[in-house]
């Protein structure tokens, strides 16, 4: 039996007008400590994301998740967060924010693989 890892994520989402609450799952973030993984899936639907608000700036919204890549990443690409430890990179993506793009509390669980768990939840909570 192979051995199960605890992990952690978040859902990213999309919150148009913050006043509202109303909100759009747009992607995951998974943490697996054991396996050293931090990694992010999203996707922007625009019509969907539209349908909340004509004035959704989908540019911005593209540009401001794939600095949330380029975090998970790490290294230089990922700026001045990106230098940081693996689990203060994933608590920083995952801390409260009252911006356009926010992210769920975090929840945690246990898996064999790390980047099957970040698909399986992207499809489920996402997709």
């Amino acid at each position: 039996m192979q051995e199960k890892h605890l992990f952690e994520y978040a859902v990213i989402r999309v919150v148009p007008r913050v006043e509202r609450e109303e909100f759009l799952n747009v992607g995951v973030i998974l943490f697996c400590s054991s396996k050293g993984f931090l990694k992010t899936l999203y996707h922007l639907p625009q019509e969907r994301l539209q349908a909340f608000s004509k004035e959704v700036d989908l540019k911005e919204l593209e540009e401001r998740l794939q600095a949330f890549e380029r975090i998970c990443a790490g290294r230089s690409q990922g700026g001045v967060i990106g230098q940081f430890a693996i689990a203060s990179r994933f608590r920083w993506l995952a801390a409260n924010r009252s911006t356009i793009v926010q992210t769920s509390p975090i929840h945690p669980g246990l898996c064999q693989d790390p980047e099957e768990k970040l698909r399986q939840l992207f499809e489920q909570l996402v997709l």
